[in-house]
């Protein structure tokens, strides 16, 4: 298999994606075997070179939002200064909750900083707008993280109720302590019950929740949305683009 030349030059030019990652190590692995099994390589040298910082001592996102805990900017602003003094020409962060500090990071530093929430939208591109399903932490819907900018898509977002929002943060939990199998039970029917709601796709908006519903074949699979996939997509675009390239633009 031949790489697209773009890629090749992007490659000799030095392009190296650097990866936020920690938030949680689980879902750092999953991220980089997406971009690895994303791009079109037929051997090592043709893959990205990739520099991780899996920074797991970063303060919990959502406790943060919701006033319960540390502020973890501190932590992914000096993770952010690693990754740029390890020459990253682009940075992904593959938690979602994590980019409530988005703009604020993104203040820090030339380096283009991704959005994950623009990733998934581009993957819902060409579709007429209408309602989108949101199974994410509490911190991530409470900062409206996936509402504010997917309805500038056309987008609606509709996510679980009271009830089914405690479900899907005991699912994230389990996940974090490596506990699939329940995970995956309660996370199946959370989507499910924002299908059976309206919402024809359900976007799995917390990197935790794709490790978990990995499994999930039948119609469920169809209507899945992986953000952790659509970020990892457009980092391979990035550099294939040139991080650079004043036509990229950087993320808002």
């Amino acid at each position: 298999m031949d790489l697209p030349p773009r890629i090749v030059l992007a490659q000799q030019e030095g392009a190296m994606l650097g990866v936020l990652g920690g938030m949680g190590p689980m879902a750092t692995v999953d991220f980089m075997g997406k971009v690895v099994r994303n791009t079109p390589a037929a051997c090592d040298q043709e893959h990205i070179p990739m520099v991780v910082c899996s920074a797991v001592n970063i303060p919990d996102r959502t406790a943060a939002i919701l006033g319960e805990g540390a502020d973890p900017f501190p932590a992914m602003r000096d993770t952010l200064r690693r990754l740029e003094a390890a020459g990253a020409s682009c940075i992904a962060i593959p938690c979602n909750t994590a980019h409530y500090w988005h703009a604020a990071l993104q203040a820090e530093t030339s380096v283009r900083v991704l959005h994950i929430v623009d990733a998934v939208a581009d993957t819902l591109a060409g579709q007429e707008g209408g309602c989108i399903g949101v199974l994410a932490t509490s911190g991530t819907i409470k900062a409206g993280i996936y509402q504010k900018r997917l309805a500038l898509r056309g987008f609606a977002c509709r996510t679980p109720d009271a009830a089914g929002q405690t479900d899907v943060m005991r699912a994230i939990r389990l996940v974090k302590a490596g506990q699939l199998a329940e995970a995956t039970a309660i996370l199946r029917a959370q989507a499910e019950v924002l299908v059976a709601a309206g919402c024809r796709q359900v976007v799995m908006a917390c990197t935790e929740i794709p490790v978990a519903l990995a499994s999930v074949g039948g119609a469920l699979r169809s209507t899945l949305v992986d953000a952790t996939e659509a970020l990892a997509s457009a980092c391979i675009e990035a550099c294939a683009a040139g991080t650079n390239d004043p036509a990229m633009g950087l993320a808002a």
